[in-house]
């Protein structure tokens, strides 16, 4: 039988096989937290034609079975069958672009003036094999080998031992050791293994939308491959502040655990899968996320983090074994977290600020991660002040109409004819489009802006465009509209509501910072733009939005997920993991939850780009330029 997929891809099924198991063994991976077992509700696939068997349907609704929706871990095919995959239930493994970029992070960890040199170090062993004379036990033959080596004291865990004698075996006495140097225990075995085998370690990013991992090779610093996914917590709500309350008022503490551990662990299962490696062969793993995701992943109580005086359980974190998490890597594995600075800025700041380097240049420097959570730092190698603000999922693409994550399918760029009206978009890997990120959304708030479709205000002027039309929530704008599959894609009044606030809380915490400072705007040398949707973003309308300061174009560097590549560079430098923390104990941070400063700033920038034109001069230039006199008195005076 055949299954063929929307997407071209023709596999050979059997009837006994269920749809995820066909699809995961060609490479095609979907997202199944529960291991394929109907519970989780992930793997949802749309079955257009052919005949079927669903074992369960799981958590699916009545529409959703109505409308041809199974689960693809309960769905075996009784003939030929064609289905559709949802972009949300696919998970994106082998991102080869992605790891096209990772070939230079070697090379740039090199750049900090540091040599690969992971936390978790190894020793090769040739030790000599057992005869009648010479018949000490395994464990002392070990012993001997390493005093050999001048190590006179390591600690060996019961995990340690069990499968010690199979492997020396299987190794023929020529194995690999891998250790750490705790700093209460001393030296501490990890694993043994053979010599023909490779030591593997994960850079991990928990972001609070979306969770990425880095395998590893520890020796030569590769990355062998990437996969991504959506944090599944977000079922539990789209911010830190949602899980806070469901973690301990709901007792949900678990459960949030549980869900982005499945998220790693799905991750790493596939992609050890897809290259045939043995997950025990993962010895080291690195974590970066905000400190609400840091607390959770751990299974720490994070309530104290939203509650004044806002002090979270742990800014520092030991090197905790992978087993006491749950990652399915090697039990006895360590594991490094970023180091927080505060409740609202973690460990992914950290590593973003590592990755910039702006702590070790003297230039005056304004880091930004622009996610859920706004985080930005300011200050250069001698000082660095740092605050957070919270923009919610928008950028993301979450409580947006037709928002999507910058992924294939996602309109990243729009532009809007001054004359017509009419929209261009260009789309991410081209077709048809999907949805709408974060910066295509920043692209069509500007450009109506320029043409005069929306007021400051980001209220439509009905009637000025045929594509400005009354929906369910009110007035939208279609920025493009599919007929063969009867779909538009739209910016709503509300949409632009929604972005407006979120743009005005990075704006506002950036301004709160500056001023806290003692500067002023032009005094910033540079600007790190870091987050999900950075490598798309458009300075010029970034800045038409008034999200971003009115600076000139060439100080800005976008530098991507910086989270991600400053977990990869701990996970690889001893050094660089030392200097993450000496950064940490000098960054201060700012509270602008209690700031009234950050209110009026946050006030003020309500509007686009701001109530206070004179702090965007080219903007005002442009809106001019746009416009007669009349018009743009009128659309920089909406209430008059």
């Amino acid at each position: 039988m055949e299954l063929r997929v929307t997407s071209n891809e023709v596999i050979t099924v059997n009837s006994d096989e269920s749809l995820l198991s066909a699809l995961k063994r060609t490479g095609i991976y979907l997202v199944a937290s529960c291991g394929g077992k109907g519970t989780c509700g992930k793997c949802k696939i749309n079955v257009i034609d052919g005949d079927f068997k669903a074992a369960v349907y799981g958590k699916l609704t009545a529409a959703e079975k109505e409308s041809g929706t199974v689960l693809a871990c309960q769905t075996f095919p009784l003939g030929d069958i064609l289905i559709a995959i949802p972009k949300e239930s696919r998970l994106v493994i082998g991102d080869q672009i992605a790891v096209s970029k990772t070939k230079d992070l070697v090379q740039y960890l090199r750049s900090y003036g540091v040599d690969i040199n992971p936390f978790v170090k190894t020793i090769s062993l040739d030790l000599p094999r057992p005869t009648i004379t010479d018949n000490i036990s395994d464990m002392e033959r070990l012993r001997r080998a390493l005093a050999e080596k001048e190590i006179y004291s390591m600690v060996f865990r019961h995990g340690f031992v069990l499968p010690m004698g199979r492997t020396l075996r299987e190794a023929e006495w020529k194995v690999e050791l891998s250790y750490i140097e705790d700093r209460d225990a001393g030296l501490e075995a990890i694993a043994l293994y053979s010599r023909k085998s490779v030591d593997y370690g994960l850079a991990i990013d928990i972001g609070t939308t979306t969770v990425v991992v880095y395998l590893t090779n520890l020796k030569t610093g590769e990355v062998i491959d990437i996969g991504s996914t959506y944090n599944s917590q977000i079922k539990y709500g789209d911010d830190v502040i949602t899980r806070i309350v469901h973690a301990t008022e709901s007792g949900g503490l678990e459960e949030l655990k549980d869900a982005v551990l499945s998220d790693i662990n799905t991750i790493v299962n596939s992609i050890t899968e897809r290259h045939s490696i043995d997950r025990r062969l993962i010895h080291s793993a690195s974590i970066a996320g905000n400190t609400t995701m840091s607390h959770i992943f751990w299974g720490l109580d994070p309530g104290s983090i939203r509650e004044e005086p806002y002090i979270p359980l742990l800014n520092s974190f030991p090197l905790w074994r992978a087993s006491m998490a749950g990652l399915a890597i090697h039990p006895e594995a360590r594991v490094y977290t970023a180091p927080c600075i505060a409740s609202y800025v973690g460990g992914d700041i950290v590593a973003g600020v590592l990755a910039s380097k702006m702590h070790r240049n003297e230039e005056l420097a304004l880091f930004m991660d622009i996610g859920t959570n706004g985080e930005i730092a300011i200050g250069n190698s001698e000082w660095i002040m740092t605050a957070a603000c919270s923009a919610g999922p928008c950028f993301e693409g979450s409580g947006i109409r037709c928002g999507m994550r910058a992924t294939p399918g996602a309109i990243e760029s729009v532009s809007i004819d001054p004359v017509t009206l009419e929209p261009a978009i260009a789309v991410i890997g081209g077709g048809s489009p999907l949805g709408i990120c974060g910066s295509g959304m920043i692209d069509a708030i500007s450009e109506m802006l320029l043409a005069g479709l929306i007021n400051q205000k980001g209220k439509f002027l009905e009637g000025k465009s045929y594509r400005i039309r009354r929906g369910d929530d009110g007035l939208e704008y279609v920025i493009h509209s599919d007929k063969r599959l009867k779909k538009d894609i739209v910016l709503t009044e509300v949409d632009i509501e929604n972005l407006i606030r979120a743009k005005a809380a990075v704006y506002s915490g950036i301004s709160t910072l500056i001023a806290e400072a003692s500067l002023t705007m032009d005094a910033i040398e540079r600007v790190y733009i870091a987050g999900g949707f950075g490598n798309y973003l458009d300075v010029d309308k970034a800045v038409l939005l008034g999200m971003i300061p009115d600076l000139p174009e060439e100080r800005f560097t976008f530098m991507g997920n910086t989270s991600i590549t400053g977990s990869y560079l701990c996970l690889l430098s001893e050094e660089l993991r030392k200097e993450a923390e000496d950064l940490a104990a000098k960054m201060t941070y700012i509270e602008l939850s209690v700031s009234k400063m950050f209110m009026d700033e946050y006030i003020s920038a309500l509007f686009l780009p701001h109530t206070d034109m004179n702090l965007f001069p080219t903007v005002a230039s442009r809106l001019m330029t746009a416009m007669t006199p009349m018009k743009f008195w009128l659309m920089t005076n909406p209430d008059e």
